[in-house]
């Protein structure tokens, strides 16, 4: 490779050539693989533990969708309230872009499900045929009894871990009470008694995570996910990236151990770098689109140092200003500062959004056929559907009034409403008008709705017209 321009990284335009042979890395330990190994099976482990985890009577967190329900922690969401969605995928992005600006891919590199799954299939084929070279070799032996054997293991393990999470994401929806507990019996063995729309879906999310893991990997960093795609775009001088120090690396070489030639610099090709990245590149060409920056090159770059007597180092977290213009990093820069601005201001708006939300939802419609009509009696009625909403995870009576109003009276077909958590209820009713008290026009109403305990109320407004009477 070429000489760097001056103040530059390299970066390396890569072949992107999918049908390239698998990359089977190498296994290493160090500072930064401790915690990406804590962090992956951290993130893995909440993913597996929280549809288990109960709240008031109920799965914590269930996405009930063919209710249209959808329960967080005691909160209750329906449809109308898919805003708040909306908004968390909004401070979701944003704070991926604001991490992005500050230290890089580490999304990718310690806590997207493509490479944890990956990283635990990887492992899988260690345990079964051993560590990197036996792999390889393993790959170019010719198919017999043994080779077939291990194959089959591999895939039966890699089988059982995409039906576990292809149910645990399915009982996110049908709840895992149902997908666990539902059996039938055909003959002597027992079977899932699902509908089919769940079979569908379990067969689509083992197939998807089968798929990934087990044969995409890396290519779906380098071929398919765009994160790596628009990073340039996000990156600055100041952002952290996984580098390879040209300036003291090169010109790179073998070398006694114990021993540090003139014409030689730190970077003794010993191809340990390569020989550890999950998605098969060389550091040393630059920065690159399929870096996922999990910092497996920096461990075993610093264990090589260290069995050379080197300093540590040659590759490492950095940034360009400190790498390539030997200037200061700017630990908070503009777009950062601008990020978490934002991001603060969202997260308020949320947190405000969802204390100052009443767990009872009231919308009035009124009767479009006739705005008013005259009754036997000649009184003035106006007609409305009150809309009742309990979001709630209890059960609760509702009692619906007229705000006073001279002239003016409530009917109702029932005097309680009780609902049910999550139940919504379509109640008629009717406000009569006395055509002597009552002003011609139009005249705001007010429908209050209470819990009997008093523990919620909501106010709706509309209006009583005397227009339209027949």
């Amino acid at each position: 490779m070429s000489a760097p321009q001056p103040n530059k990284i390299p970066v390396q335009q890569i072949d992107l050539d999918a049908t390239k042979h698998r990359v089977h890395p190498r296994f290493v330990t160090g500072f930064y693989q401790n915690i990406r190994v804590i962090s992956m099976y951290f993130f893995l482990a909440l993913f597996l533990l929280l549809p288990w985890l109960r709240y008031d009577g109920r799965q914590a967190i269930w996405f009930d969708v063919p209710s249209q329900h959808y329960y967080i922690f005691g909160m209750t969401f329906l449809t109308q309230d898919f805003y708040f969605i909306a908004i968390f995928a909004i401070i979701a992005a944003f704070t991926l872009f604001m991490v992005t600006v500050y230290a890089g891919r580490v999304w990718c590199g310690y806590a997207c499900p493509q490479t944890i799954w990956t990283h635990l299939y990887q492992h899988v084929e260690k345990w079964v045929i051993g560590d990197r070279n036996k792999r390889i070799k393993f790959d170019k032996s010719p198919m017999g009894p043994q080779k077939i054997f291990k194959r089959a293991l591999i895939y039966f393990i890699w089988f059982i871990f995409s039906l576990i999470t292809a149910t645990t994401f399915v009982s996110y929806v049908s709840g895992t009470e149902f997908i666990y507990q539902s059996w039938q019996t055909i003959g002597f063995i027992p079977f899932p008694d699902w509908p089919t729309w769940i079979w569908v879906s379990v067969f689509i999310f083992t197939f998807a995570t089968y798929a990934n893991a087990g044969y995409m990997r890396e290519q779906m960093c380098i071929q398919i996910c765009p994160y790596g795609r628009f990073q340039s775009v996000m990156f600055d001088k100041d952002t952290l990236i996984v580098s390879y120090d040209y300036d003291r690396g090169e010109p790179r070489g073998p070398r006694k151990k114990g021993t540090h030639p003139d014409d030689l610099g730190d970077c003794i090709e010993c191809q340990m770098c390569v020989q550890v990245c999950p998605t098969g590149i060389d550091i040393r060409d630059g920065l690159q689109v399929a870096c996922i920056q999990c910092a497996a090159c920096v461990d075993a770059c610093n264990e090589i140092m260290d069995k050379v007597g080197y300093p540590r180092g040659l590759i490492r977290y950095t940034t360009e200003r400190q790498l390539a213009e030997k200037e200061d990093t700017k630990v908070i820069s503009k777009r950062f500062f601008a990020y978490l601005a934002l991001l603060l201001v969202l997260c308020g708006g949320l947190i405000f959004a969802l204390t100052d939300r009443v767990p009872l939802e009231i919308d009035i419609r009124r009767d479009r056929n006739q705005l008013s009509s005259l009754n036997q009696q000649g009184m003035i009625e106006n007609s409305y559907v009150v809309k009742l909403t309990n979001k709630t995870q209890d059960e609760h009576t509702y009692k619906i009034t007229l705000a006073p109003e001279d002239g003016l009276s409530l009917q109702l077909r029932f005097n309680d409403v009780p609902l049910a958590p999550g139940e919504s209820f379509d109640m008629p009713v009717s406000i009569y008008g006395d055509p002597e008290v009552v002003e011609p026009g139009q005249t705001p109403v007010t429908l209050n709705v209470e819990s009997e305990d008093g523990k919620y109320k909501v106010s709706k407004d509309n209006i009583f017209t005397t227009q339209g009477q027949l």
